[in-house]
């Protein structure tokens, strides 16, 4: 059925395992989707909706719209410009193509995230390095 704008409304949930080339660059992504085509979501769904008296339609689009938002909630928490600083030394990483310039973009990105991460530290109490 489509819904408004021709998003559908229903989706028919299936199982995926595959399969998908060894050099796909969503390989490790497709290896979890068919990782999970075991599992029923359903049931878990259903417990949680007869428990709180919500319609099991309404849980399914709140866990797909938070899943299908995070990484927008992510970039509106850290801010685009730090997104793009973050990854700029694995793009330079990636292009030098070797084990030497992974390991400095490690480094860098491991002090930008302490760099990040301090006033947690500090103000919560959180220890660690």
């Amino acid at each position: 059925m489509e819904g408004r704008a021709g998003h559908r409304d229903i989706v028919e949930l299936e199982s995926w395992q595959g399969p998908w080339a060894p050099d796909d660059p969503d390989a490790n992504y497709k290896a979890e989707i068919a990782l999970y085509a075991h599992s029923d979501p359903l049931r878990t769904l259903d417990n949680m909706a007869r428990a709180i008296a919500v319609p099991v339609g309404a849980i399914v689009k709140y866990v797909l719209a938070k899943y299908a938002t995070a990484g927008s909630g992510g970039l509106l928490e850290i801010g685009p410009t730090m997104v793009l600083r973050l990854w700029e030394p694995i793009e330079r990483a990636e292009s030098a193509g070797t084990d030497e310039a992974r390991l400095q973009a490690y480094d860098q990105l491991r002090q930008m995230v302490s760099w990040l991460r301090l006033p947690l530290v500090e103000d919560a109490g959180y220890g660690g390095p």
